[in-house]
């Protein structure tokens, strides 16, 4: 017997008119380093289930965290007398056949020890050592999970997954300000991992950005590099293609499907299927295949995204998208879902990154962007803090570190005025965020202020 079936057994004694059970059985490593030593390593063991039971078109849940729990789908059930039928309900997904995608579990990741886990952590650490650098934190997560879904119409999905994710801050205090830099990778299999890249990164960024030159508060042409695009797209990008902002015209595209909003050499997908993508499922988590998607396709706003309960509630189907997102990254078993993209992916450009250098006249570089955030979500204003990884580009040159500007802009326009998309495409994950697939994007028009 699964540890799914017990529950949808009982819900069928009880006569429930539709069960969906989540199981989740979760490994996760974490390394912490503190003041450029490693400061702790801890290993946790999770796991997990959830009921989401429909009768009478009322939706009801629970979750536990023993999987023995005979009494899950009756203290569901109490909860009925309080709410309120949802109507426009239709029905739980029935069985369909998903695709298989590569790279998305690796055994040397599911197996990995301790000891292993540290070794990687000290080469990030040891790749970023500098003499200017005085400081060097940062994290190191693995995960390996088992996700189990079914339902009463006859869904019966299983998933092995696995993941890592490693950052490095570094910071130096040799020029006349303090300045930091970042470097940071995410993806599902250990030969794709370089721990070696990620402190080299950072100590780049962080190196190059000693004795910065003020930045004139001015109009730019701006190339955003994946680190800091990726921190765009989950923060201001995606809600706008979500059925939910959509329907409730709390989208800065609101009426605007199958129009123009970008520059035709733009193109968004939602794609699951990226080898390697921390998003990456063949079903989503209720159990309907995944499919990519184009979300603009060559600038034109062609499809949102949306999970079960969103899309029955405007009378459309399921795109798929139904997510219960763990933290650090992958599932859980929460019993409500939530739509969110998988993969929010930008679609490689033809451009060289030096090449989008030498193509601008008055313009900034930035890796980094901090605090970012929609200030008017239905007109798609948006702002956010370049502090670390500014260059200040003048006649195609990269002249300079620049100190801290203040980006405050809106994403139609953000759109376009693109003149440049690169071809340097990798996974960007930020804390607690979207997992998002991106080159680096050179946009025209971005006013920036100096702060410093």
């Amino acid at each position: 017997m699964s540890n799914c079936e017990q529950f949808l057994r009982k819900a069928i004694t009880l006569h429930v008119d539709e069960c969906e059970t989540t199981y989740i059985k979760k490994k996760i490593t974490t390394i912490r380093i503190t003041d450029s030593e490693i400061a702790e390593i801890k290993q946790n063991y999770d796991q997990g289930v959830g009921i989401r039971l429909i009768t009478e078109k009322k939706i009801l849940s629970a979750f536990s965290t023993n999987i023995e729990e005979k009494d899950l789908v009756e203290r569901a059930l109490q909860t009925k007398s309080f709410l309120q039928p949802k109507t426009f309900w239709k029905s739980l997904p029935h069985p369909s056949q998903a695709s298989k995608i590569e790279k998305t579990y690796d055994k040397k990741l599911e197996e990995i020890t301790g000891k292993e886990a540290i070794e990687i952590a000290n080469v990030m650490i040891d790749s970023a050592l500098h003499q200017k650098i005085n400081r060097i934190s940062g994290s190191l997560n693995i995960v390996s999970e088992n996700f189990e879904i079914a339902n009463t119409n006859g869904v019966n999905f299983s998933d092995k997954a696995t993941y890592i994710a490693g950052t490095i801050n570094t910071d130096s205090d040799c020029g006349s300000i303090p300045v930091s830099g970042i470097g940071a990778m995410s993806c599902r299999t250990r030969d794709s991992f370089s721990p070696s890249q990620v402190g080299t990164e950072s100590r780049e960024m962080c190196v190059n950005s000693i004795n910065l030159q003020s930045c004139e508060s001015d109009t730019y042409s701006i190339i955003f590099e994946p680190y800091a695009i990726g921190e765009m797209l989950a923060f201001v990008f995606a809600s706008n293609f979500n059925l939910k902002t959509y329907s409730e015209k709390r989208s800065c595209f609101a009426d605007k499907l199958g129009k123009e909003i970008a520059v035709e050499q733009f193109s968004l997908t939602d794609n699951p299927h990226h080898p390697d993508g921390i998003g990456s499922k063949s079903f989503d988590d209720e159990g309907v295949p995944t499919k990519t998607r184009h979300l603009v396709k060559e600038g034109v706003f062609s499809n949102i995204y949306s999970d079960s309960f969103y899309a029955f509630k405007e009378g459309l189907e399921t795109t798929g998208n139904a997510s219960r997102m763990g933290i650090p990254m992958g599932r859980t078993a929460e019993p409500i879902p939530i739509p969110t993209p998988h993969n929010l992916t930008i679609e490689n450009g033809s451009m060289e990154r030096d090449e989008m250098i030498s193509n601008t006249r008055k313009g900034l570089l930035v890796g980094r962007l901090w605090y970012t955030y929609s200030v008017n979500p239905e007109r798609g204003d948006f702002s956010c803090t370049a502090r670390s990884g500014v260059r200040i580009i003048e006649n195609g040159n990269i002249v300079n570190a620049g100190k801290p500007v203040r980006i405050i802009h809106s994403l139609p326009m953000l759109l376009q005025n693109i003149s440049g998309i690169g071809k340097d495409s990798r996974n960007v994950l930020q804390w607690s965020a979207l997992p998002c697939v991106t080159p680096s994007v050179k946009a025209d028009g971005i006013r920036a202020t100096s702060i410093q």
